[in-house]
């Protein structure tokens, strides 16, 4: 376990674990509804900072985000923590929504996160393999990356890295 390696090769081994598309499709939902539940978990407390409320939540998506921003690939690290930023916002939203169908917060949290999981081992069953983090709990970190790299090499970008994966991991299936 290497914390600090660049994305490339955290994207690579990461890649290994993730070659069936159905795995990654349900991928693209399961891992933004558990990055999500987690923000929603970490909702209180709660700090008036400048007018504004901070929350736990959101200190942990500037760590994360730190971490992505100097993984050595501005793109990636930028839109992951954008995509995550937004995922955030969304959460803080949640407590409005889950009074409407009766649910607490903890509840709502614990909802999504159940289903998200549910969701990635579905993938894996596809796959026929483990989850990455199993091997290496990095993986938790890096796939909410792996997902917006899958959506911006879809896009056309990160050509590089798509042909290093393909090259060491082998094309998705």
């Amino acid at each position: 376990m290497n914390l600090f390696r660049s994305a490339t090769p955290l994207m690579v081994q990461y890649a290994h674990y993730h070659r069936d598309r159905r795995n990654i499709v349900t991928h693209l939902l399961g891992i933004p509804l558990i990055f999500m539940s987690i923000g929603v978990l970490l909702l209180a407390p709660s700090w008036e900072v400048m007018g504004h409320a901070l929350t736990l939540a959101w200190c942990a998506w500037a760590l994360t985000s730190l971490w992505y921003l100097t993984r050595g690939d501005l793109l990636l690290g930028l839109a992951t923590s954008l995509v995550n930023g937004a995922l955030i916002a969304a959460a803080h939203q949640v407590p409005a929504w889950s009074a409407v169908w009766g649910l607490t917060v903890w509840q709502a949290g614990l909802g999504l996160f159940v289903l998200g999981w549910a969701i990635q081992f579905i993938g894996h069953y596809f796959e026929g393999r483990k989850p990455a983090f199993v091997d290496d709990v990095v993986g938790l970190l890096v796939g909410p990356m792996f997902v917006v790299g899958e959506v911006l090499m879809a896009l056309g970008l990160l050509q590089k890295m798509r042909r290093d994966i393909e090259r060491q991991a082998g094309p998705t299936h």
